[in-house]
Order: structure tokens, then C-alpha cells, then sequence
């Protein structure tokens, strides 16, 4: 049997009133893409901090590969490629100097993929680190966690700073390490990037783990702000559009209606049939969003839920 590429058993960090992360359970298989979702202050980052040994739990184990994080945190950061929330701040070594520096503490860089990493995010490695930009900054965080070819890539929401370009260069590079055999757990307040890239998802609030999900339970909980404009004269099919499934929170103004949407917007789009439509915006919200309406939704059912 394959070792998991993360376990954890009952992984708590306390930091008091109700802060931290508690009685993690989690198992993400070898070669899997695992999305790792909560709110802002939810015990996304702690996790990850216990898992690259870079705190101590206060309970339980966190085991990458068979080896713990903890005691074995020098060989766990040889097979992992870590991109952090925030970057370390690097003062005035140039980008190569970082490279190097780092490839160091894993055995050495291979610097042909390195130049071909600053290649595709079109990063100059010979500045120094203090006049990077913030995309920048990202761009090197990127070279550093894919430059040995991990086994295990821990990405804390890694497309923070890039603009779209460089976005999509990062999710071609993922796919790539993905056909290459490499386990990844993403981090990211970007649903669309979770959909795209991943086989589960676990939801993380208020340190608890409240729920793995797969592709299929992550899309019913996605909704949608929409604006509907008719044209002057037409009737409004307000009644059809209220009646209309997975349709909500209906208000109609003059020629304006709003709603939110849920599911697919087929039941929407049927409703409307006959009315002259102007104009339809439609608004994803925001992750946060999402989750409170999660979690309002199955607050009665979910045991593990503050």
C-alpha cells in the first residue's frame, strides 16, 4: 500500500481563546490534488506551518510520506516544494543568490530548470530581492518550490501578486507536475482555481475541519449575484423568475431585477424566454461568500461546526 503523502492525527495548535487549529484528521493520497479552503484566519496557514515543521503542534502528529514533520523536517523539506503566504525577506541578495542558497540546503539546484523556470515567468534572477516587485516576489517563490522537481508541491494561495499571464503559466506548470507524479495541496481563496485543478476539497473554519468534498458538492454550494436590465415596455416575468429553480432573494425595481442564482442557470434562462433583455451581469462572490452561506446552510447537520 502506497505511503500517504499527508496524514495528519489529531493535529492542534492552541494559541489560546479559541484561536488556532484543532484535531486535524486529514489524508491526501499520493499523485492527488488536494484544495484546502476556508476563510481568512481559519487555520489554513497554521496547518500549513505544522506540516513544513515550521511550528510546533501543540497535540497530535503530522506525518509527509511516512516521515514526521516534526522530527524529520530537514528530509520532509527535500521532498516538498513549499510556496509561503508571505515570502521571507531576502534584504539585498539577488534572485540567483536566493536560488542557490536555498538549493543548497536540499543537495543543490539544477540550474538548467531554474533558468528555464525565470524563463516562463520572465524573472531576471540577477536583481536584488528588495527590488522585486510583489508579483515578482511570487514569480521566485514559484522557481524556488518547483526547481528540484518535488515529490510533494504545498502551495499557500501561490497566484497571489501574479497578473493574469503569469496566473495561467502557473496552472500550465501545475498540470505539469501533476502528469509528472507530484501530490499537491493548494491553498486558495479562488474557487474557480480549486474547480479547476482539484479532486477534493476540505473546508476549514474557525480551525475545525468541517467537511472533505468532492468536485460535485463544491459546485452546488456556488451561487451567483445577477442583474437583470429589461428593455422599457417589456414585461417582467418577476412571478416566472421568482418561481424559476435555484432562483432566490428576488427584488424587482422598475425594469431592474436582482437575485441570486444557485446551480445552473438553465431554470434562470428558461424564465425569461419571450421578455427583451438588455443587459445580464452576473457577479461570483467572493469565497467568503460562499462559506457563510455553507455553513448557514449546514450549521444543524454539522457536528464539527463552532
Amino acid at each position: 500500500m502506497d505511503v500517504a503523502a499527508i496524514q495528519t492525527s489529531k493535529l492542534s495548535k492552541n494559541y489560546g481563546q479559541g484561536r488556532g487549529l484543532f484535531d486535524l484528521d486529514l489524508h491526501v493520497e499520493a499523485r492527488e490534488v488536494f484544495g484546502f479552503l476556508g476563510p481568512n484566519g481559519a487555520g489554513k496557514s497554521t496547518t500549513i506551518r505544522c506540516l513544513m515543521g515550521l511550528i510546533r503542534p501543540t497535540t497530535g502528529s503530522a506525518h509527509i510520506f511516512g516521515l514526521d514533520c516534526i522530527r524529520d523536517y530537514v528530509s520532509v523539506k527535500r521532498k516538498v516544494g513549499y510556496v509561503p503566504g508571505e515570502m521571507p525577506q531576502f534584504g539585498s541578495l539577488r534572485g540567483s543568490e536566493v536560488v542557490a542558497y536555498l538549493g543548497a540546503l536540499r543537495g543543490g539546484a539544477d540550474l538548467i530548470s531554474v533558468r528555464r523556470l525565470a524563463e516562463r515567468f520572465n524573472l531576471d534572477l540577477s536583481r536584488r530581492y528588495r527590488e522585486y516587485s510583489s508579483g515578482n516576489k511570487q514569480k521566485l517563490a514559484i522557481v524556488l518550490a518547483f526547481m528540484h522537481r518535488p515529490q510533494l508541491l504545498i502551495l499557500d494561495e501561490p497566484t497571489s501578486g501574479l497578473d493574469p499571464l503569469n496566473q495561467q503559466e502557473f496552472f500550465a506548470l501545475l498540470s505539469e507536475a501533476r502528469e509528472d507524479g507530484a501530490t499537491i495541496f493548494l491553498s486558495s481563496h479562488i474557487l474557480s482555481e480549486v474547480e479547476r485543478m482539484c479532486d477534493r476539497v476540505g473546508i476549514i473554519r474557525s480551525g475545525r475541519l468541517v467537511t472533505i468534498a468532492d468536485l460535485d458538492e463544491l459546485h452546488a454550494i456556488r451561487f451567483h449575484h445577477v442583474e437583470l436590465d429589461f428593455a422599457p415596455g417589456t414585461e417582467v416575468p418577476v412571478n416566472a423568475i421568482r418561481s424559476a429553480a435555484g432562483v432566490e432573494e428576488v427584488v424587482a425595481s422598475d425594469h431592474t431585477v436582482k437575485c441570486i442564482v444557485k446551480g445552473s442557470f438553465e431554470p434562470l434562462l428558461d424564465a425569461l424566454r419571450g421578455a427583451t433583455v438588455n443587459n445580464l451581469v452576473s457577479h461570483e462572490p467572493s469565497l467568503e461568500e460562499i462559506f457563510l452561506e455553507y455553513y448557514r446552510e449546514t450549521a444543524p447537520t454539522k457536528a464539527m461546526t463552532p
